[in-house]
């Protein structure tokens, strides 16, 4: 009986980032099984399961209510303040989930990067699908608040998924960053927290941006701040006002990001298994 042919492997000098990107879609499947893994780890042994998706952002959104709307008094529109937390709450906890996970996703994974060939940048992609889900879950669980309080979207939901991807492209492209200089220098692991911390107290989280005129082009500096606006406004049901020059900005600098931090990663990325 006759064996099949055996198929012939050529090594050839540069071929592997000649052929990088057809090389990401050929690893799919292991894209696929460790967006698994980590979905799996995210919750598997956790006492509570996925209830955490749920409690975090239930007990940030009645902290920043009595901060912003009580003590601070902000400006609520009209609109039941808890709703305007939560719609706030919701892209920022896509953006920390995503930019955390994408950062550390290397270092967690040095046993598998140290030992076989695959694009590297299935490992941060991967380190996404968590983020997602954890949208999902707190997506229901907004929409549900909101319908106890009688308010139901409008049109304007069918342009979330635009403000989703934006923010995850901005929390891609930062992480990339983060990824790549964690391997070579483990102090941006503790770094990373510091920069979020930052991070929560000049993005209009808690508050309404369309109420503090004077601030926000100052605000829009901040690239999330237009994705937590056109999130808010696109849940709201367009009772808040959409600033585009903040979009605009958030779009810019989101392209920035992800160029510059996909140039840096694949700049570095063959050291990665000699030095993690």
């Amino acid at each position: 009986m006759s064996q099949p042919p055996t198929p012939e492997l050529v090594l050839e000098a540069g071929r592997s980032s000649r052929h990088y990107w057809s090389d990401l879609w050929r690893y799919r499947e292991l894209l696929g099984f460790l967006a698994w893994r980590d979905i799996k780890v995210r919750y598997k042994q956790a006492a509570l399961g996925i209830a955490w998706a749920v409690i975090q952002p239930v007990v940030q959104t009645v902290l920043l209510t009595f901060v912003f709307g009580k003590l601070a008094k902000m400006p609520d529109g009209g609109l039941p303040y808890p709703l305007i937390v939560l719609a706030g709450l919701l892209p920022w906890q896509l953006f920390t989930s995503a930019f955390n996970g994408a950062g550390n996703s290397l270092v967690g994974n040095s046993h598998l990067i140290s030992k076989v060939y695959f694009p590297r940048l299935v490992v941060p992609l991967s380190s996404l699908a968590v983020a997602l889900i954890d949208f999902g879950i707190m997506l229901v669980l907004t929409l549900t608040v909101m319908a106890g309080f009688g308010i139901y979207p409008a049109w304007q939901l069918l342009l979330l998924p635009l403000f989703l991807l934006l923010g995850l492209l901005i929390a891609l492209g930062a992480g990339l960053w983060i990824a790549a200089l964690t391997v070579k220098f483990r102090d941006f692991r503790f770094i990373t927290p510091f920069i979020l911390q930052i991070g929560m107290f000049v993005t209009p989280v808690g508050f309404r941006t369309d109420h503090l005129p004077n601030w926000r082009d100052l605000l829009a500096l901040n690239p999330l701040a237009g994705v937590v606006d056109g999130v808010r406004w696109s849940l709201l049901g367009g009772r808040t006002e959409l600033y585009l020059p903040g979009l605009a900005s958030s779009v810019v600098v989101a392209a920035i990001l992800l160029v510059t931090g996909l140039w840096y990663f694949r700049k570095t990325e063959r050291q990665f298994a000699d030095i993690i």
